[in-house]
């Protein structure tokens, strides 16, 4: 679909089959062409709202309906979207807004202490709308379905989107995303996924993560195929939906996968329509993995990608390809992938080293930082900032990230290769390895161990389960016991957390 742009994708699809039904939400069902209606009418609401080519409209909405409308909307009115977690404080989603530029704020009613704050600190903002979002669809429809209004004209090289990442090493940067970074990334994951019009997606992730963006809502719609949306993750209703709905696949972080293998009776839902689930954002554990399909038996596609190269840049290959459990797989046809030292030259297989990235799928740069975007797009390709190695087959491992790497006494240790080793231990349901400050040796190895409902263990008796499968190096010194590990809204341990909560004690 060279040329294309988003909104010409959903036009496109819509005038197909008008009348195929593409997302259910809540017991409801919407059309291609009702999502392509009322996209234009919300579309025509902002263009009346003073809304022009290239303003940035921020949404601040939870799963549902409105969000897919006024993504398109935003878009079609050739102006830029900026997805906001909800889940955000005034401050951070303030500093979002005052980074951006953001002229207008889409957000979900009933937040008005909060708009107010952000209207005394924005001063770009001048114009709020408020939804009552997850509405029934004969009231959206009510409300936007009428406008008949054609898509403003877009070049697929122009800002789509400008996704802000989770800040975990300071304040959050916008990547921006072009139409053409989407649409790339989209036509060779559906490619190299074997996804069709008779693929149905769950989505659980948030709308507003590129993760969510790609891969259950774009790429379904690029198959042709269907997705059913859930407002939040929640496991009971999860299967209910998966067997309910027949959905053949979903995509999910590995504490899901965690999450979803502990839950009991799950054996009394039918899964038999459940094609293939997709792995990403983090390392699967390989016991997590193995485990997962020899109960639900389903295949899991692991795969690796980042908000800068727009969510999918390798795969493990699908079936009858041949897949490596513990590798993330092979480069996205149009990309190119590589393992480069400290002077940004390419390592030989086997070498670790960070991972980097080139391809159509690679962001524009970093919003308004210049000097973040020289730093990461170096060279022409994207840093990621990943540990990781290749073997002589050219399939890509991950050990880590490169800053997360823990250096005790002058030796190098991947906290993947002893979360790996946790998982391994019947009693641990979760896992995050971190390193902490240490007088005498630098950093020193710490786990922050999650135990498995019924089960009880100490720290000695974690350390002496790993004896045999790591060196004593690499042993952790500090081991802790937490009822829950805290994680981004997409699932991601947040391990600066971690080590800020153990420093306060």
């Amino acid at each position: 679909m060279e040329g294309l742009t988003l909104p010409e994708l959903l036009r496109l699809r819509a005038q197909d089959r008008p009348e195929a039904q593409f997302l259910f939400f809540d017991r409801e069902a919407w059309s291609r062409g009702e999502l392509d209606r009322a996209s234009d009418g919300a579309a025509d609401e902002l263009l009346r709202g003073g809304v022009r080519a290239g303003d940035r409209v921020a949404l601040l909405l939870p799963n549902c309906p409105e969000f897919i409308i006024y993504f398109f909307a935003v878009l079609k009115a050739a102006a830029v979207a900026v997805p906001v977690n909800p889940l955000l404080k005034e401050p951070e989603i303030g500093y979002i807004l005052r980074n951006s530029g953001a002229k207008v704020l889409v957000s979900e009613a009933g937040k008005d202490s909060l708009i107010g704050a952000l209207r005394a600190q924005c001063p770009d903002l001048n114009h709020v709308q408020s939804l009552a979002a997850g509405q029934p669809k004969k009231d959206v429809l009510s409300r936007l379905g009428r406008a008949a209004s054609a898509p403003h004209p877009a070049d697929p090289e122009a800002p789509a989107a400008i996704i802000y990442t989770s800040g975990t090493t300071g304040f959050p940067k916008g990547a921006v995303l072009s139409h053409r970074n989407y649409l790339f990334d989209v036509e060779n994951s559906v490619e190299a996924i074997g996804m069709d019009e008779n693929d149905r997606f769950l989505c659980f992730l948030p709308l507003f993560h590129v993760n969510g963006q790609v891969v259950t809502l774009l790429c379904p719609l690029y198959a042709g195929g269907s997705m059913v949306l859930m407002g939040r993750f929640q496991p009971k209703e999860f299967f209910e939906l998966l067997a309910g709905h027949r959905c053949t696949a979903f995509s999910g972080v590995p504490s899901v996968y965690s999450v979803l293998l502990s839950l009991p009776e799950t054996g009394r839902y039918d899964l038999s329509s459940l094609r293939f689930c997709i792995c990403g954002a983090a390392p699967m554990p390989v016991e997590v993995f193995q485990r997962f399909e020899a109960k639900f038996k389903a295949h899991i596609l692991e795969g690796y990608g980042l908000s800068e190269g727009t969510c999918v840049s390798s795969i493990n290959p699908p079936p009858p390809g041949k897949r490596k459990v513990g590798s993330i797989g092979l480069p996205l046809k149009g990309q190119a992938m590589r393992i480069v030292g400290e002077d940004g030259a390419e390592l030989e297989a086997g070498r670790v080293g960070e991972i980097a990235v080139s391809g159509e799928n690679v962001m524009k740069g970093y919003w308004n930082d210049s000097k973040a975007s020289s730093e990461t797009l170096r060279g022409g390709w994207l840093h990621t900032g990943d540990l990781g190695c290749r073997d002589e087959e050219g399939y890509f491992f991950i050990v880590g990230r490169k800053k997360e790497m823990i250096i005790r006494g002058g030796e190098n240790v991947y906290p993947k290769e002893i979360k790996e080793a946790l998982y391994k231990n019947p009693k641990i349901a979760e896992a995050a390895v971190v390193g902490l400050p240490d007088r005498r040796w630098g950093e020193e190895v710490a786990a922050f161990i999650v135990l498995r409902q019924g089960c009880a263990s100490s720290a000695k008796e974690i350390v002496e389960a790993l004896r045999e499968r790591v060196a004593d190096f690499k042993l952790p010194r500090r081991v802790e016991f937490v009822t829950e590990l805290p994680k981004t809204a997409t699932g991601k341990v947040q391990k600066h957390k971690l080590q800020e909560a153990y420093r306060q004690g």
